[in-house]
């Protein structure tokens, strides 16, 4: 039958796809590779599952399912905080566990908590898509914000995907059971692991315990300096507050030019600052009306077309000097913030007046 077969097609391409990200991000891609081998796993214990029927992969295949939403989350949660995420977020397979072993006592323990599992990961994932991640270089932060709102969406997605096949176990005895996995994990696994891979693309993985300490000492200071008042909204502050945070960001970049720092984040422009991240996001929304990405790729633009006017550099090397790393995102960045293009902006600029 068609649908058997397609859990270990998706298995085996996901499996040259952890091996082409190891080939890519090397041990710096850890977290991504391994979700890709777990997507694997699962993928290969459904469609064993559904061939042969074993007992024991009916209780293992709830188990490793319920590890997918917590890993996601973990890597994407890595991308937001230096901080790791709690670890009683890895409880869960201990709970599904302990329903699947005890299958005849509640029968309908595990895919309700399973169900509920999922829901409440992608839904986490989506909310937390609304803030700035932290760990993510500030030229990938939109890319990262859609795949994490794409992991969500498909977490979600399973969800809806269980519910059917318990609707089709109670009225159709499992009829369609094969067949809906098999669209499931056709669909779900390849882009949840495209969306880890990419968050994974665009984390930074450099982190030290010296680093962290640092974070801790300046994010004290800059709380000490510009505190909250008790009424004041968590997501708004004084405009005179996120004025001078303003300020303190154009010197900065005006003397350090961090923007050129193509592996720049809101956690380094953080450090850099002494204030603590969510504030400069903050003072930048509040005072700016973007997101800090676009607020860096602005003061790219800038330089870039200073150098675009007053040298003969190839725009390749005009675009790499200027921060960015890639070409198709200078030129995207460079037309929303010019209205032009940049060779159209240098051919207008070298014109006689």
């Amino acid at each position: 039958m068609l649908a058997i077969p397609v859990p270990f097609v998706v298995s085996l391409l996901l499996v040259i796809a952890a091996m082409l990200l190891y080939l890519k991000l090397g041990q710096s891609g850890m977290k991504s590779i391994l979700f890709a081998l777990l997507c694997a796993i699962c993928t290969s214990v459904v469609g064993l599952r559904w061939t042969f029927d074993l007992q024991m992969l009916r209780f293992i295949q709830p188990i490793l399912a319920s590890i997918l939403p917590v890993a996601a989350w973990y890597c994407f949660a890595r991308a937001h905080h230096t901080k790791p995420p709690s670890r009683w977020h890895w409880c869960w397979p201990f709970v599904i566990a302990a329903c699947s072993f005890n299958y005849q006592i509640w029968p309908q323990a595990t895919d309700i908590v399973l169900i509920a599992l999922y829901v409440g990961y992608g839904g986490a994932l989506i909310r937390s898509s609304f803030t700035m991640p932290e760990e993510v270089r500030l030229s990938n932060v939109e890319r990262v914000i859609m795949a994490e709102r794409t992991a969500g969406a498909m977490l979600l997605f399973s969800a809806f995907i269980d519910s059917a096949l318990s609707f089709d176990f109670v009225v159709y005895n499992g009829d369609h059971a094969a067949f809906i996995i098999s669209l499931s994990y056709l669909v779900l696994i390849p882009m949840v692991v495209i969306a880890v891979a990419i968050v994974g693309f665009s984390t930074l993985q450099n982190h030290t315990e010296t680093t962290s300490e640092s974070t801790r000492i300046l994010v004290s200071d800059a709380d000490r300096q510009t505190p909250e008042s008790p009424t004041q909204s968590k997501s708004q502050m004084s405009d005179q507050d996120a004025t001078d945070i303003m300020n303190k960001l154009d010197v900065l970049m005006i003397e350090k030019a961090s923007f050129r720092d193509p592996d720049i984040t809101l956690s380094r422009l953080s450090r850099q600052l002494g204030i603590p991240a969510k504030q400069v996001s903050i003072a930048v929304n509040q005072i700016r009306g973007e997101n800090i990405s676009k607020v860096i790729n602005a003061y790219r633009i800038e330089h870039a077309k200073v150098l675009l006017s007053t040298t003969e550099d190839s725009i390749t090397d005009i675009y790499l000097a200027s921060g960015f790393q890639t070409k198709s995102n200078f030129n995207r960045e460079f037309l929303r913030v010019t209205g032009q293009t940049p060779s159209a902006f240098r051919a207008l600029s070298e014109s006689p007046s």
